[in-house]
């Protein structure tokens, strides 16, 4: 079932899927901490800025989307959100499955879209069209959704994962260059995709290149080659025309003009954090102004420090640990 078809999706417009509509503010004096989620446009702790005593604006069962970036959450519970999220009622019947396919496919269609000078608001919204599974009416095909997703499980149904909270601390970042804290960045052996014996069963070594999609993976390879240059796993890589950035964790072959940091620090989970606060500057670059390698090796981030004023990678990795959902990564 891990298999996706996508020869037999279709486009649909999110207006035709869901009623949207903004969230409603609440001024801080209206309230003290409580228990019902306050969701924001953040894009971290499934958005959730902090946990309020006012009664729920929304019920769950929705999905929210931040009005800068257009990140995507599922709400599975009662909860208020301010006027920089738009909720996304469902016009079927969805469940926390359906939920979270969805809200993958926004995240990976709309995120790189959208920023501080080009908000996502209702309007914009009502015009996002993203492309999922289909039956032969033409129809979405939900149940297919819902049984990818727990495929992905093991067949295990879902439980509340109960949050740490672990404070963020905004005061305690400092700004690091990529250059000093990564111990290699360097342009990979590109390779043509065209000139590739490419699997037709998507499995093999995965050939990344710089698409926004499949978290950079654009086709497998079949079968092992001798000649190629494998690049090694547990890597961040960088399209540097396009400013993508994932994080690889198998071996992987790749296309033209992808940037390789490596770091004997680096894990899956601090990987992701880094990842996160990368692309928060991806809006600057495009074809135009590509993110070359002499660029990445100098740009600065801030993250958060320990006692020493090292980044504190342990935090970054308990802090992704803890996130709603962190188990499927």
């Amino acid at each position: 079932m891990n298999k996706l078809d996508v020869f037999q999706w279709k486009e649909f417009k999110l207006v035709d899927l869901f009623q949207i509509e903004a969230g409603k503010y609440h001024y801080s004096d209206e309230y003290e901490a409580g228990n019902t989620p306050y969701v924001s446009a953040s894009n971290m702790n499934n958005a959730i800025a902090e946990r309020i005593n006012l009664p729920p604006d929304f019920s769950g069962n929705k999905i929210t989307t931040g009005k800068v970036g257009c990140t995507a959450f599922y709400q599975e519970e009662d909860f208020c959100a301010t006027s920089d999220v738009n909720i996304l009622t469902p016009l079927f019947n969805m469940n926390k499955y359906v939920g979270l396919y969805i809200t993958t496919i926004i995240n990976f269609n709309e995120n790189y879209k959208w920023g501080y000078g080009r908000q996502c608001r209702v309007g914009d919204s009502k015009e996002i069209v993203i492309k999922l599974p289909a039956l032969n009416n033409g129809e979405p095909d939900f149940k297919y959704m819902e049984e990818y997703i727990k495929s992905i499980w093991g067949g295990s149904h879902y439980t509340s994962i109960q949050y740490s909270n672990i404070d963020l601390k905004m005061n305690n970042w400092k700004e690091f260059i990529l250059g000093d804290i990564f111990e290699e960045i360097y342009k990979a052996k590109p390779y043509v995709k065209s000139q590739l014996l490419i699997s037709s069963l998507n499995k093999g070594i995965p050939f990344i290149s710089r698409t926004d999609e499949k978290n950079g993976c654009d086709a497998f390879i079949d079968g092992q080659l001798d000649d190629f240059k494998y690049e090694n796993g547990n890597a961040l890589i960088i399209g540097d025309t396009t400013a993508t950035c994932y994080y690889q964790e198998e071996d992987f072959v790749c296309g033209d003009h992808i940037v390789i940091l490596r770091a004997n620090w680096l894990n899956k989970y601090n990987a992701l954090f880094i990842k996160t606060i990368i692309e928060k500057d991806k809006y600057k670059y495009s074809y135009g102004r590509a993110f070359k390698m002499d660029l990445i090796d100098k740009t600065v981030i801030k993250l958060p420090v320990d006692t020493t004023g090292n980044p504190d990678y342990l935090f970054m990795e308990k802090y992704i640990k803890q996130l709603q959902y962190s188990d499927m990564i």
